[in-house]
């Protein structure tokens, strides 16, 4: 037998022994994905002969370096992402063994500035939100300086004079990644001169409209999305940034910000007017299925009509669906278990 066919071989073996000893799909990742993918989990436990997956609630980046740590029973599954798997995490993947990934786009999501109904709503620019919350702004001669703005009305006098207070995700979060470069950066390539910097030095520009201030007017809440959501009825003047789907979830205590003149609302998310708004993830280890028990059949249940369609139990939970064709490609990619493609 050749040398290369016989380390195949026990590659496998290894693999097959140690995750044979768990039963039971395995399942990190994102805070904005886990409701959803915790629904399926229930369900699948409920309508088949398999355990019930245990999901747990990471964060993307934390959930993606699980993920790629290595194949067998200490290693999870699946992880859930609320943005696309970054180069550098499918190299540390390959580098662990890691080469064959299944991508599975769940759906969309937007990114609401939220606040408690005991408040007035916001209307937000993606300016005056870069303004209020980068860590370096122009000042009257256009020069980059410390953030000093303290309130709102500091930022533009039409936003009423109370202290800039926003609830957020740390680095780990997918939705983080998604707000400063939608919302952030949005809002930083208003201003002409920075915008033009993107050519001269691309790394410099990305540096200034990503970086957030750190002088306690952007607190890191962790990855849980419901504590920010406690914390927000508990004080009506901070703001929140989370996924669209706990505001409505919670549509009865808080509401979110327009942004640019647009509501986060379902249908406005969905034909893509709403401008802060990106699409949900998960990714699955190939060498895992077969091995431990249900994950093709798992995979199956989430591409159904009856989870991710426009009728479906996740849309109630506020997934915003795939177009037909879409949903339909992306249904066919996990019945072949299609590669993931770069």
């Amino acid at each position: 037998m050749h040398k290369k066919t016989i380390l195949l071989a026990g590659i496998m073996l290894a693999v097959a022994s140690s995750a044979s000893a768990r039963d039971q799909i395995r399942i990190v990742g994102s805070s904005t994905v886990f409701p959803f993918s915790s629904a399926v989990a229930e369900t699948f436990g409920k309508t088949s002969s398999f355990k019930t997956p245990i999901v747990e609630s990471t964060g993307s980046g934390g959930g993606l370096k699980l993920f790629c740590s290595g194949i067998g029973v200490k290693h999870p599954d699946i992880t859930n992402a609320s943005r696309r798997i970054k180069s550098s995490e499918v190299k540390r993947c390959a580098k662990n063994g890691i080469k064959d990934i299944i991508e599975m786009k769940v759906g969309y999501d937007g990114i609401v500035i939220a606040n408690s109904k005991k408040s007035p709503q916001m209307k937000l620019t993606r300016k005056q939100v870069w303004l209020a919350l980068a860590k370096d702004v122009p000042n009257a001669k256009g020069k980059l300086v410390p953030n000093r703005y303290k309130t709102w009305a500091d930022v533009d006098s039409s936003l009423p004079a109370q202290r800039i207070e926003v609830l957020g995700p740390p680095p780990t979060s997918g939705t983080r990644d998604a707000f400063v470069e939608l919302a952030m950066e949005g809002g930083c390539k208003k201003f002409p001169a920075i915008k033009a910097m993107k050519k001269i030095n691309k790394k410099k520009y990305k540096a200034i409209c990503h970086s957030i201030r750190e002088d306690g007017a952007f607190i890191e809440a962790g990855e849980n999305d419901n504590l920010i959501v406690q914390k927000l009825n508990a004080n009506p003047k901070a703001f929140g940034v989370f996924g669209y789907s706990f505001l409505d979830q919670n549509s009865d205590s808080l509401q979110g910000s327009l942004m640019d003149g647009v509501a986060p609302e379902f249908e406005l998310i969905a034909n893509g007017k709403y401008p802060v708004s990106r699409a949900l993830f998960f990714y699955v280890k190939k060498a895992h299925v077969g091995v431990v028990p249900g994950i093709q059949e798992f995979l199956k249940a989430f591409a159904s009509e009856k989870a991710w369609g426009p009728e479906g139990y996740l849309a109630e939970k506020g997934l915003i669906p795939m177009q037909d064709g879409e949903r339909k490609s992306w249904a066919n990619a996990a019945k072949t278990l299609k590669n993931l493609s770069m």
